[in-house]
């Protein structure tokens, strides 16, 4: 049976959806922790976690085995999007803040200030119900990998774009870098993760996406 599950995007990781340059998202699969830790995912969007307790002579060799879906659906699923919106006092109107860029504009200070009373507030994506949500998405393919083995076409799948000057990085230079998408990606990753989050090398999902509203 199909499921629908919500999922969290960032400002610009919105706009490259909208775009068509973003068709994957990874996220840390947090049960996978520990030493002497193999990962391996099926087909279906699950993961199985083996732990080797022991090795040597004198020891016993013990194995535990976690299966753990991805939180993202399978396959055939949908992921509906939630991101940083509003809904006006005066006409009801839904409002996107990924719209209006990183900085904001004078159209949207007018709006919110319409004679001096404010008109609307943005609310935060985690808020967001699923009728206020404009963009769906089918879960094409998941899989599971160590962060640092991205390729560079995924880097490209997950929103970094080739720049005028032929370096890499969001559409408006953030994350630049000159020669290598997945290094724009890995600074990507560290602003959202914080600080030692790429040296960290975590297990993510790899969930593989197309928009379907």
């Amino acid at each position: 049976m199909t499921k629908e599950r919500p999922i969290l995007f960032s400002g610009p990781m919105v706009r490259a959806i909208l775009a068509g340059t973003k068709t994957q998202t990874r996220r840390v699969l947090k049960q996978a922790t520990g030493p002497s830790l193999s990962v391996d995912c099926s087909d279906n969007g699950v993961a199985e976690l083996s732990w080797l307790w022991g090795d040597g002579p004198g020891y016993d060799v013990n194995e535990t085995i976690k299966h753990v879906p991805c939180p993202y659906g399978q396959p055939g699923d949908r992921l509906w999007v939630r991101e940083c919106w509003a809904r006006d006092d005066e006409d009801g109107a839904l409002m996107y803040r990924a719209d209006l860029g990183l900085g904001g504009s004078a159209d949207d200070w007018e709006r919110n200030r319409l004679d001096g009373v404010p008109r609307f507030r943005w609310r935060p994506s985690i808020h967001m119900p699923r009728w206020a949500s404009r963009i769906t998405l089918g879960v094409a393919g998941v899989r599971v990998e160590r962060l640092q083995g991205i390729s560079k076409t995924d880097a490209l799948a997950e929103g970094i774009v080739q720049l005028k000057d032929g370096g890499y990085g969001l559409p408006a230079g953030e994350h630049y870098h000159s020669a290598d998408p997945r290094q724009s990606y890995l600074s990507l990753w560290e602003a959202i993760n914080g600080p030692g989050s790429v040296e960290a090398n975590p297990w993510v999902w790899c969930v593989e996406f197309a928009r379907t509203a």
